[in-house]
C-alpha cells in the first residue's frame, strides 16, 4: 500500500505520456508509451508496483523547482558532506521547439545527477513492473546499461553505473565528488524486433539541454497573460501543455488513475481521458494562456472524435480516449493495494455510457469560442455543429447524470439544462456559419422554454438560490456558472443571492468550497479547488473582487512546491486527493485570474 502524499509529486511530461517524480527522487508513477499506457512504474498505487530511485544515502535537505519556464525539474540535496542535483525530463524531439512541442517525442525518460559540492555518496534503485505491476521483467546487463524484458515491451537503461541485479531490482551505491555527474536514460521499445541503443553521458546532457529549451521556446510563444498571479498562470499554461497529447491534441484531465477524493474511499476514477465537459473551459484557459494554436487542435479532436455519433443519431459521448477511442470500459486491478488502501484500482472509466446534457453546451460554447465571426466551415463539421444545436433542443427536458457524473438515478440537474441553454444560445450566434437561418426561430424558441424552466423550477426562494436540480433543496457549485456562461447578469439579485449561498453554505472555514453536500454514494469527499476558483469567477464577476481575491488565494494556497494543483483538498487535514495534476483545477486558475483582472480594472471615463 502506498501512502506518500500525493503532493509530493511532481510532473514530467513529453507531450505523449507522464511521470510523477517523488522529493527524494524516485520516479513512482510513469505511463509509456502514453498517457493512458499500462504504467511502468506504479509504486503510487502499490509499494511493489515498481519504482526508479536516485538519491543521496543517509539524510538529506532537499529542495526543488522547475527550472524556469520549463517541465524539467530539478531536486537539490543538501548532505553534511556535500551537495548534488538530480535533474528529471521525459525528452522532447530533437530540436523541438514552439508549437511543434511533443511531435517526435522519442519516449525516454531522462535523469542527470550531479556532484556540485564537496561529495555525495548516491544509491540507485531500479525496479521496472511493467502492467501496473503484473510484470517482473527479466534484467540483463548488456554494453552500456541493462534491459528488462517481459510483456510487450523491452526497457533499455542507460546507465554509466555499474548495477548489480537481484531478481527483477538493480541496486548500485557510489559516492560523486564535485564536479562528478552520471546520466540515465529509461527506453522503451517492442518486444520483438529492433531495440534502441544506449545513450552515452554527452546525448543525454544534450538532450536535457535540448529538452529544457523546447519548454522555453514554447513558453516564449505563451506569455499574452499580463494580470494578477501572472507567474501561476504562464505555470498553469505549461501544465496544461504538459497534459496535452501532441499527436491529436486531445487535453487529459491527470496523469493518474484511481487517486481517491477520500483516502481508502472508492470513488478512484480514471482520468487519463478527455471530457467534451472541459471543453468550454479548457478553451477559456487556452485562449487567456495565448495558447491559440492549442485551442484549435484542441477543437478539431473534439469535433473528429464525437461527429460521427450524431450522425448516427447516438448520443454524444461525454468522454474519449486520447487518440479518438469510444470505448473506455472499466477493468479492475485486484493485485494492486490503491493509494493508502483505497480500492478497487481502475483502468477506464464507465462514465463514457452515461447520457450529460451539459456536452452539447460545452461543445457549441467551444466552437463560439474558437470560430472567427462568419467563419467558413468544412461541410461535416457545419453539420455536426447544427445536429448538436438540434439534439440540445430536442432532448433538454429530459433527464441526465449530471456534471458530476452521479451514479445514481438520473434528474433533471440544473447545470445540464443550463448548458442546453448555452448550446441553443451560442448556435443562434453562428447560425450563419452553420448555415441553419432556417433554424434559428425554433432554437430562439427552445432556448426561451430552457429559460423558463430553470427560472420556474431552478430557483428556491426558501434558499434564495439556485439549486442543483429541479425542485430540489440541495446547493450546488454549478449553479456559479449563471453568471460565467452569460444566462443572468451578474447583477441580477437572484445570481447575487446565489453566489452568497454558495459562500456561505458550501464554503469550508479554510475559505475552500465543496460541489455540494452528499450523494447516493455515501462517502465524503473533500473540498474541490476547481469549485472555488468558480466562486473566485463569479464574485468577480458580481463586484466583489476583493472578497474574490480571498478565495483565489485559498485555492492557490493547495499547490504544491513546484505549483502543481490536485482536484481536491482534504478538509480536516489539508492534504491533496484526486487525480493529479489535475487539469480542470488549473484551468479554474487561469479563467479566475482573467476575471480578477478583469473586475479591477478602472472603467473607462464616459464617453470613451
Amino acid at each position: 500500500m502506498s501512502s506518500r502524499p500525493i503532493s509530493d509529486h511532481a510532473l514530467l511530461s513529453d507531450c505523449r505520456s507522464a511521470a510523477l517524480v517523488t522529493s527524494d527522487g524516485s520516479v513512482d508513477w510513469l505511463c509509456l508509451p502514453r498517457f493512458d499506457s499500462p504504467a511502468v512504474f506504479a509504486r503510487l498505487l502499490d509499494e511493489d508496483a515498481g519504482h526508479w530511485s536516485i538519491r543521496p544515502v543517509g539524510p538529506a535537505e532537499v529542495s526543488r523547482r522547475y527550472v524556469e519556464r520549463t517541465l524539467v525539474l530539478e531536486t537539490t540535496f543538501r548532505t553534511p558532506g556535500g551537495t548534488a542535483v538530480l535533474r528529471d525530463a521525459l525528452a522532447l524531439g530533437r530540436r523541438e521547439r514552439g508549437h511543434a512541442l511533443g511531435a517526435a517525442s522519442p519516449g525516454v525518460l531522462l535523469r542527470q545527477i550531479t556532484c556540485t559540492e564537496g561529495q555525495v555518496p548516491v544509491e540507485i534503485d531500479y525496479a521496472p513492473r511493467p502492467e501496473f505491476g503484473l510484470v517482473h521483467p527479466l534484467l540483463s546487463s548488456v554494453h552500456g546499461g541493462l534491459t528488462a524484458c517481459g510483456g510487450a515491451y523491452t526497457l533499455l537503461l542507460s546507465s554509466p553505473a555499474s548495477l548489480t541485479v537481484r531478481g527483477s531490482t538493480a541496486h548500485a551505491q557510489l559516492t560523486l565528488r564535485a564536479p562528478e555527474r552520471l546520466g540515465f536514460a529509461l527506453h522503451i521499445g517492442p518486444a520483438w524486433g529492433s531495440r534502441p541503443a544506449p545513450w552515452g553521458p554527452r546525448r543525454i546532457r544534450r538532450r536535457l539541454a535540448d529538452t529544457a529549451e523546447g519548454w522555453r521556446s514554447w513558453s516564449r510563444l505563451h506569455s499574452g497573460y499580463v494580470g494578477p498571479w501572472q507567474d501561476e498562470v504562464s505555470h498553469s499554461g505549461r501544465v496544461l501543455r504538459a497534459l496535452t497529447f501532441a499527436p491529436t491534441g486531445a487535453v487529459i484531465a491527470a496523469a493518474t488513475t484511481s487517486l481517491p477524493e477520500r483516502p481508502g474511499g472508492t470513488r478512484n476514477w480514471d482520468y487519463r481521458y478527455t471530457w467534451i465537459r472541459d471543453a468550454s473551459f479548457t478553451l477559456q484557459a487556452l485562449a487567456t494562456a495565448a495558447c491559440e494554436k492549442e485551442q484549435d487542435r484542441f477543437f478539431g479532436f473534439l469535433t473528429r472524435a464525437a461527429a460521427s455519433q450524431l450522425h448516427r443519431g447516438v448520443d454524444l459521448q461525454i468522454m474519449y480516449g486520447i487518440g479518438g477511442e469510444r470505448d473506455l470500459s472499466e477493468r479492475l486491478l485486484p493485485h494492486l493495494t490503491g493509494w493508502r488502501g483505497s480500492i478497487p484500482v481502475r483502468t477506464g472509466n464507465d462514465a463514457w455510457r452515461q447520457r450529460q446534457l451539459d456536452v452539447y453546451g460545452e461543445l457549441l460554447d467551444a466552437a463560439h469560442q474558437t470560430l472567427p465571426p462568419g467563419e467558413h466551415l468544412d461541410p461535416p463539421t457545419r453539420a455536426f455543429l447544427r445536429q448538436a444545436a438540434e439534439t440540445a433542443a430536442r432532448r433538454w427536458s429530459e433527464p441526465d447524470q449530471g456534471i458530476w457524473e452521479r451514479r445514481g438515478a438520473s434528474r433533471h440537474f440544473l447545470h445540464s439544462k443550463l448548458m442546453c441553454w448555452v448550446a441553443l444560445d451560442r448556435a443562434i450566434a453562428l447560425a450563419a456559419s452553420l448555415q441553419a437561418d432556417e433554424h434559428v426561430a425554433r432554437w430562439q424558441h427552445e432556448r426561451d422554454q430552457i429559460r423558463h424552466a430553470v427560472e420556474r423550477r431552478g430557483w428556491n426562494p426558501r434558499l434564495g438560490a439556485f439549486t442543483q436540480a429541479f425542485d430540489s433543496d440541495d446547493l450546488d457549485a454549478s449553479s456559479l456558472m449563471l453568471p460565467i456562461v452569460g444566462f443572468l447578469p451578474p447583477e441580477d439579485p437572484r445570481v447575487q443571492s446565489t453566489v452568497q449561498a454558495v459562500a456561505t453554505h458550501l464554503t469550508e472555514p479554510g475559505g475552500l468550497v465543496r460541489r455540494y453536500l452528499g450523494d447516493e454514494i455515501g462517502e465524503g469527499e473533500g473540498a474541490f479547488l476547481l469549485c472555488t476558483f468558480w466562486l473566485a469567477h463569479a464574485l468577480a464577476l458580481t463586484g466583489h473582487a476583493a472578497r474574490a481575491r480571498q478565495v483565489f488565494q485559498a485555492a492557490v494556497a493547495q499547490a504544491n512546491d513546484v505549483g502543481l494543483l490536485a482536484e481536491e483538498t482534504d478538509i480536516a487535514t489539508g492534504e491533496a486527493l484526486g487525480n493529479f495534476p489535475q487539469a480542470f483545477s488549473h484551468i479554474g486558475l487561469i479563467n479566475a485570474a482573467r476575471a480578477i483582472r478583469d473586475a479591477e480594472r478602472p472603467s473607462p471615463p464616459p464617453g470613451t
